[in-house]
């Protein structure tokens, strides 16, 4: 068994070196211990400190057990937390001590030892949740991204514990009809700012917020209460920190030997994915989370740096890299196959989301930044200009059947000088939150899954920081507790509505009714499965209208659902009360129409009632 993990591992293949890597509390001749190993290939005279031995470094040597560099010692009485290093002398012929590379858990910062902890053994209660489990292609996904640390801020100067945060957080994502959480990375890192995107445990559970016992308890209780939740992991990069993975052995064990590839734009320093016991390494890691952890979905950081040489296209594609992509969605699938498997990816390579047997990468999902982009720019502008980038609006459904998208308003667009999105819009209060209720209700009816990054609810006009709570104080202010109750109801009816969720990246259930009407910049479009048929309109411009005819496909009745101009969202309350009926003829050479009335900068959802 375990020459197979090793030869699996050495071969880029295993999913699973975390049962043999690191350290393991067994049971041998009677007397319970640890099993140390480590893979140190160009390391020589290798021995673990701890708390246990009083850091000598002459008293617990570990045994070469295989030509492959793989170390090995059974320590006897040892006991959870108990704090170690690997001290050895690596290619350089310099003694070093380094943090485990598998450790489960490790010292909060600024200290820098692994910590000795026993995964193993806790109780879960969510075996219905994940027996029910799908990837959600025909279901509603309104995922809530959040970072653990600032959702709620610091009580008495430390950070609340996993199951702490799950006190507040599942309430509030039951209220506001969330479907997921998708919680920022919360593998071991030092640097607050970075945002746990460049790491130095990759195995090792964030201690910020406690051990992996309590992790597993968060997700637990979340999943008890029906909410799915989804783990951002980031395997481009890492910390250069000279403790823990960068130069291990001295000979570039999981970065490239290369110095041209080596340095990410970050400062950080590249994973070397073209290397097979790296691939291993960072597959073994998600895995770990998924199997241990109960996690729903990956989302991949910067999928295009491992596409490109730097993300930048035009340094040509990194086809040790894309060969890791595809290995990982591959085997990952195989073993768990209701995970989602989700791409933040910038690029435009083509097949991100098609699987790996038909050539394509193997995800299931990829964050639409594109639409991010241009919706973003065009709702900024004044209306006196949007007629002349009427396209920015309409462009993402030239291209959204290419892939399974996912549309974001995530983190990396309320912080670093950009403004959160009320702020980028164009106008001044009032307007701004006329526009952002059109915003959001765009981001609804538009076809993909839904994801926003946590305060974009409350309307903030303040940056994030990682280092500061949500301003949960606006949630005193009518005004922006409005947005708030406007995003539950958006989620309810995304959730009950079918034409909204299921089939969405089928092209026949979508169709432009007014797509063309840049002078009036109003845009209207249908979505129809069976038994939900609606139609949505937009109006882009503060221009009021008592009457305007916009053109449909069906004869009927259709009844206004939801307006974001009414009074309980803060808007001026102008919408329609009554049913409207067809009449015959309509714009755009569509067969009938309806006459109602838009609202200055209004969205408005309509429902075609079915004929008894």
């Amino acid at each position: 068994m375990a020459f197979g993990l090793l030869y699996d591992y050495l071969m880029g293949q295993s999913i699973d070196a975390y049962t043999y890597f690191g350290a393991h509390f067994e049971k041998r001749d009677g007397v319970n211990g640890v099993v140390f190993r480590l893979y140190a290939p160009c390391a020589n005279d290798v021995s673990v400190i701890g708390e246990w031995n009083n850091w000598d470094v002459t008293r617990d040597k570990l045994n070469k057990i295989d030509d492959s560099g793989t170390w090995e010692v059974f320590i006897p009485g040892l006991q959870n937390y108990q704090s170690y290093k690997f001290h050895f002398l690596n290619a350089k012929n310099r003694y070093v001590d380094k943090a485990d590379p598998f450790a489960f858990y490790s010292e909060y910062r600024p200290a820098t030892c692994s910590r000795l902890f026993d995964y193993t053994g806790f109780i879960w209660h969510d075996k219905d949740f994940l027996e029910k489990r799908t990837r959600n292609f025909d279901k509603p996904m309104s995922i809530y991204e959040m970072h653990l640390g600032s959702w709620k801020g610091k009580v008495d100067d430390r950070y609340l514990s996993y199951e702490e945060i799950a006190d507040y957080l599942i309430p509030y994502i039951k209220e506001h009809a969330y479907t997921h959480v998708e919680i920022m990375p919360i593998v071991q890192y030092p640097f607050d700012g970075s945002w746990g995107y460049q790491a130095t445990g990759f195995f090792s559970v964030d201690s910020r917020y406690g051990n992996p016992k309590q992790l597993m308890s968060f997700v637990d209780r979340l999943h008890q209460a029906g909410i799915g939740v989804i783990l951002d992991f980031a395997p481009v990069h890492f910390a250069k920190d000279d403790w823990a993975l960068y130069n291990y052995d001295g000979a570039h064990l999981f970065e490239p030997a290369d110095t041209r590839r080596r340095i990410s734009p970050w400062g950080s320093a590249y994973f070397d994915l073209g290397k097979d016991p790296v691939r291993s390494f960072l597959m073994s890691a998600m895995n770990y989370f998924v199997t241990m952890f109960h996690f729903d979905g990956i989302r991949v950081d910067a999928v295009s740096n491992i596409l490109f040489y730097d993300g930048d296209k035009s340094k040509g594609r990194n086809e040790g890299s894309i060969e890791f992509l595809k290995r990982l969605n591959a085997l990952l699938h195989l073993r768990h196959p209701s995970l989602m498997m989700i791409a933040e990816d910038s690029s435009d390579f083509y097949g991100v989301t098609k699987p790996t047997t038909e050539g394509g990468i193997g995800f299931d999902y990829k964050w639409d930044l594109g639409w991010m982009n241009d919706t973003l720019k065009y709702y900024s502008l004044d209306p006196i200009y949007k007629k002349f980038e009427h396209n920015k609006l309409t462009f993402s459904m030239a291209y959204f059947y290419n892939e399974n998208f996912l549309l974001p308003l995530s983190h990396d667009e309320v912080v670093h000088g950009k403004g959160t999105i009320i702020n980028k819009l164009w106008g001044n209060y009032e307007e701004k939150f006329a526009l952002l209720r059109n915003l959001y209700t765009y981001q609804f009816a538009h076809p993909g899954k839904k994801l926003s990054f946590m305060g974009n609810e409350l309307a903030s006009f303040d940056e994030w920081n990682e280092n500061k709570s949500l301003p949960w104080v606006l949630k005193t202010f009518p005004k922006h507790d409005s947005v708030s109750r406007m995003i539950r109801d958006l989620n309810l009816i995304y959730r009950y509505e079918k034409a909204m969720h299921f089939e969405e990246h089928n092209p026949s259930h979508f169709s432009w009714l007014m797509v063309d009407n840049a002078n009036d910049s109003i845009f209207a479009f249908e979505r129809f499965v069976e038994g939900s048929h609606l139609v949505f309109v937009f109006n882009m411009t503060p221009n009021f209208y008592e009457h305007y005819d916009i053109g449909v496909n069906k004869e009927g009745i259709y009844e206004e659902i939801f307006n974001s101009d009414k009074d309980v969202y803060s808007g001026a309350n102008q919408y329609n009360g009554l049913p409207v009926k067809t009449e015959d003829f309509g714009p755009f050479n569509k067969p009938y129409r309806i006459n109602i009335k838009i609202a200055s900068f209004g969205a408005m959802i309509f429902k075609l009632k079915e004929k008894k």
